[in-house]
């Protein structure tokens, strides 16, 4: 090219065109990429600036995806404290069944023998147990009864000192009507009766036989042995949810522990301590209900727990949504950095674009003004 010779104005018309042509691909490529800096050769500096703010973003995004799977985890954890509350008040509600529960009387009615009464009779031993306890043994005298209604008496009056609030068969009290005579364990123990036989008549007055004695009444432990069974297995049910509340492996309930990382370098964190929640661990113990007040005392002691540890949850779980809410806007914050170091306005390409267009059309009428002297020259010749 150096040998073909051009004047001074195409010249200066060439290189014109040639700098449009060349703002006019730059122009095009940024409109085409939505980028002012693609590469370290359009700006070092903005482009890796912008790649370390980018860098950053993509690590705290990795970090927002931790901090869901903890709060995950500690909506899991509190899930399982209110179903394990509602387990506890049905607990407490059972208790408070039982508390209700009454002993039914054991009753036995007999009538005196008339026939074991006449003339002198021997003296009779009869036997007295209630329950399990030891059987306590009257001696009856040689005396001689008139009648049954008299033996009867003599029964009532004999016992008078042993079933008092205080005596050997207390709980067991007499009454007699005539010559009938009726025993009743307001516990409803079992009543046993035994005697041995009179000299001119049947075994202690009539009265005693062999075997239990009458209808058996339910004892308070009886009547509370279904609603203890029911706790129970209420108690089995608060200890399989304890193991079930877990998310992604972690269960806060049944002794895990969780760490939540804040930032890429984990310098920044919350340790959550997990605690272990089935029934042994809230204090809750089987129970046959032969105290139930103490029962009821534990179901409200492990309702307390329950409450300030899913206080304490619920902290945590604010705390680890404010870090999430904050990562957010801060990969924001960065990747909007970098939009500004390196993102191209559309508007203003576009602008650009429209001016580079007109000056080419421009440099184009230029040039060929500049070219129409030599043109003249060449007509001339011909």
């Amino acid at each position: 090219m150096g040998d073909i010779v051009i004047n001074s104005a195409v010249r200066s018309n060439l290189q014109t065109l040639q700098s449009t042509a060349k703002l006019m691909a730059q122009t095009q490529n940024r409109l085409a990429t939505g980028l002012k800096v693609s590469s370290a050769l359009d700006n070092p500096q903005s482009f890796f600036t912008a790649a370390g703010l980018n860098s950053r973003a993509s690590d705290l995004s990795a970090i927002q995806d931790s901090l869901s799977l903890g709060t995950k985890t500690l909506n899991a954890a509190d899930e399982g404290i209110k179903a394990i509350q509602k387990l506890v008040n049905q607990a407490k509600s059972v208790a408070n069944q039982a508390l209700q529960a009454k002993a039914t009387e054991t009753t036995l009615s007999k009538t005196a023998e008339a026939a074991a009464i006449a003339g002198s009779a021997g003296a009779r031993t009869v036997t007295f147990q209630i329950g399990t306890a030891s059987a306590v043994s009257v001696v009856f005298d040689t005396a001689t009864y008139a009648t049954a209604a008299s033996s009867a008496a003599a029964i009532e009056s004999e016992l008078a000192g042993l079933v008092s609030a205080g005596g050997t068969l207390a709980g067991l009290s007499v009454t007699v009507d005539g010559d009938d005579i009726a025993f009743e364990v307001a516990s409803g123990e079992d009543l046993v009766i035994a005697g041995t036989a009179a000299a001119t008549g049947a075994a202690g007055f009539g009265i005693a036989t062999s075997g239990t004695q009458g209808t058996n009444g339910e004892t308070l432990a009886s009547a509370r042995s279904t609603y203890a069974t029911d706790y129970n297995n209420l108690r089995t049910q608060i200890d399989q949810l304890a193991t079930d509340a877990s998310f992604n492996g972690i269960n806060l309930l049944n002794g895990d522990s969780l760490t939540v990382k804040f930032n890429e370098s984990g310098s920044s964190k919350l340790d959550i301590t997990g605690v272990t929640y089935n029934a042994a661990g809230l204090g809750i113990a089987e129970t046959t209900f032969s105290d139930i007040e103490a029962d009821v005392a534990l179901l409200d002691t492990a309702t307390s727990t329950l409450r300030k540890q899913s206080s304490t949850f619920g902290a945590n779980l604010s705390v680890v949504q404010n870090r999430q809410d904050f990562t957010k806007n801060l990969i924001g914050v960065l990747e909007g950095g970098a939009g500004d170091l390196t993102l191209a306005d559309t508007n203003e390409e576009a602008a650009n674009l429209l001016a580079l267009q007109t000056r080419q059309s421009l440099a184009q009428s230029s040039l060929s003004l500049a070219n129409q002297a030599e043109q003249s020259v060449l007509n001339l010749i011909r």
